[in-house]
This record gives C-alpha cells, structure tokens and sequence, in this order.
C-alpha cells in the first residue's frame, strides 16, 4: 500500500482525547492531527516522538491531517488502524501472503456473526468460504517482541468466538495479525493486559480458527507486507 503523498515529518506535541494529536510540523507549523487508533498506543505517544502525517485535500474534512506513522526505538511504527484491512487484502491480491492464496473473489465488510462484518471474505470454486479478521500489531515492551492487544479489547474476544462459530460450521476462518513495527521478529499475546482476549484466542484455535502472523515493512512512502514473514 503508498500513500498518495509522500507523508510529512513533524514532531508529537500532545495526543488527547484519543482521536487528536498537537504536532509541529519540520516547518514549524503547528497543526491538530486525526488519530485513527482507539487503543492506549502504549509506548507510541511520548511527546517529542518523530512523527509522520499526511494530508487530505478534501474539504469536508474537519481536519485535513492524519497521524499514520511514529518512531519508537529507533523504528518506524504505523498507528492508523484504518489501513490494515487495506494492506492485507493488497497483499492478498498480489500473491503475497501464500496461505491465503488461490481464491477467486475477495469481499471486504461483509455481514457475518452477530451483527457483525468479517474485515475479508475470501471464496473460491470448490473451496470453502474463508472468514478473515485482520488485528494491527504495534505494542511492543521488550526488544524484538510484538504483543496483542495494548489495550482490554471485548470487541477483539468478539470477533475470535465469531470466527470460532464460522470454523465450527465448516468454513474457514483466519485472524491475521499485522505487525506494523519494524523492530520486531517474533509475536505473542499480552496476556496480562487482557485476560479475557488471551482465553478467546486459545479457545478460538482449539476451535479450527488459523493465526497468522505477517509483518510489515513500513516507510513515508508506503506499507508492504514483507516477502519473507
């Protein structure tokens, strides 16, 4: 996935309220950024962190800037929670994320579970219907280690009994977790941040539910899915 632009540099000033963050850009402008993560970004939000920003030019925003990377340990981190369906259902297209590969159509937001929408529904002739959640990986609290969730997430326990049920009925059922960081190599669930998740997780693949891990490589010019994760 690029960017349509080239993203702009600036400095983190304040995040708050969870959705606007203060930055000031390299040019010394000042502006208040969209935040498209309800999560804690804990460890993401220091002030005086590098930041990139890109600007809409549609004028029925209420504000033209978005935060979508940070720099945290020396890497490159994407906070837009927005873009991992996106990302993923790009590299599906073009092939690269061989376990997902051989389908013929590939829907996004399709209604599943209990009034829920399945981020990716996957289909193909004599194959059945594959039901894929795509999670956004950003924590991580020791050095080359990426943890999910950073946050208590009763939404993300959701999806896992729902994609559980999708298994039990004879389709297939994938949760993909997309680590957007740099830093990291190896993956595991925080579960001292969320109990619950962790025990949904371990159920959902006693279930038939599949995990994949897929990392991400990321600079101001665009997100790939590595070719080697």
């Amino acid at each position: 996935m690029r960017f349509s632009a080239p993203l702009v540099p600036g400095r983190l000033v304040r995040r708050y309220k969870r959705f606007l963050a203060d930055c000031r850009l390299d040019s010394g402008e000042e502006v208040t950024a969209h935040v498209a993560n309800s999560g804690s970004m804990l460890g993401l939000a220091t002030p005086g962190s590098r930041v990139y920003l890109s600007r809409s030019a549609d004028p029925k925003r209420k504000l033209a800037w978005s935060w979508e990377l940070v720099e945290a340990g020396g890497a490159l981190v994407g906070i837009n929670t927005g873009l991992p369906n996106r990302i993923v259902a790009e590299a599906i297209a073009d092939g690269r994320i061989p376990a997902l590969a051989g389908y013929q159509t590939l829907r996004r937001e399709v209604a599943y579970g209990l009034r829920s929408r399945v981020d990716l529904l996957l289909e193909g002739e004599g194959r059945p219907p594959c039901y894929v959640e795509v999670k956004s990986v950003t924590l991580s609290r020791r050095a080359g280690l990426a943890e999910f969730p950073d946050a208590v997430t009763a939404r993300g326990a959701k999806h896992l009994s729902e994609l559980a049920a999708m298994a039990g009925a004879g389709a297939r059922a994938v949760l993909v977790y997309l680590v957007q960081r740099g830093d990291c190599s190896a993956f595991g669930i925080a579960a001292d941040i969320d109990p619950v998740y962790a025990a949904a997780a371990l159920a959902a693949r006693a279930a038939g539910v599949e995990t994949l891990v897929v990392h991400a490589d990321l600079t101001p010019g665009g997100i790939e899915i590595r070719a080697d994760f």
